[in-house]
């Protein structure tokens, strides 16, 4: 009689171990593709932040390298009394630290404060120059969590409507429902959780950038003010 009772018992224990199983296989793919049409816009907001993040990001790596002794050879230069040599080796620099020493040289001669003003305009360029295309970024934070939400509320008014047309109540078909119609939500918000990381280093590396070019053209200003040779 205990055997028999065993032996009945038995199957449901296999039955939930092969749900189980089952419930586990899902992959990745299959949950994304459950999303729905919004994945769509979602997918091409990821892509397009992936691109301009390496867009930027080499962009402002190579007007961050500036050799170390580059405004030291512009002192000797300058203090030497040698601008030319000077002016060729800005126009010879693919940089903008580069660029903005550059424009100063060309005034040298002139009121210091003209200088300044002059090597302050092309620096605002250069600015301009290396944040472009980084507003993507910033909108792309933003928008692609609005784009989970309209999904998820999309699908639930579809569920409910469903429910309210055949009048059917099944907890494990809501509870399907409703898992499906957060996948676009997650969706949303991890894609615009790394655009909003990408830009907040792209913004950094901006600023070390900018740091730098404020601190060559203060050297390239005192540069001037000494004696020259």
């Amino acid at each position: 009689m205990i055997f028999q009772l065993l032996q009945v018992a038995t199957p449901p224990q296999t039955t939930g171990n092969a749900n189980a199983a089952t419930s586990k296989a899902m992959h990745l793919w299959d949950v994304l593709q459950s999303g729905g049409t919004i994945m769509i816009p979602l997918g091409l907001l990821f892509v397009m932040a992936i691109f301009f993040f390496f867009e930027r990001y080499i962009a402002i790596r190579k007007a961050g390298k500036i050799d170390d002794n580059f405004m030291r050879i512009i002192r000797d230069h300058i203090v030497n009394g040698n601008v030319a040599a000077a002016r060729a080796m800005t126009r010879n620099t693919d940089n903008p630290v580069a660029r903005i020493i550059d424009k100063g040289i060309q005034r040298v001669g002139k009121p210091i404060d003209a200088i300044e003003r002059s090597m302050e305009n092309i620096a605002r360029l250069e600015m301009y120059n290396l944040e472009r295309n980084l507003s993507v970024l910033s909108v792309i934070s933003r928008a692609a969590p609005i784009f989970g939400f309209v999904g998820t509320l999309a699908g639930l008014m579809q569920l409910f409507f469903d429910i309210n047309t055949t009048g059917e109540f099944v907890l494990n078909t809501i509870a399907g429902g409703l898992y499906v119609k957060l996948v676009t939500s997650i969706s949303g918000l991890l894609v615009g959780l790394v655009s909003f990381l990408a830009y907040s280093y792209l913004h950094t590396q901006i600023d070390k950038t900018a740091n730098k070019m404020e601190t060559a053209a203060a050297d390239f200003l005192d540069i001037l003010q000494e004696p020259t040779r």
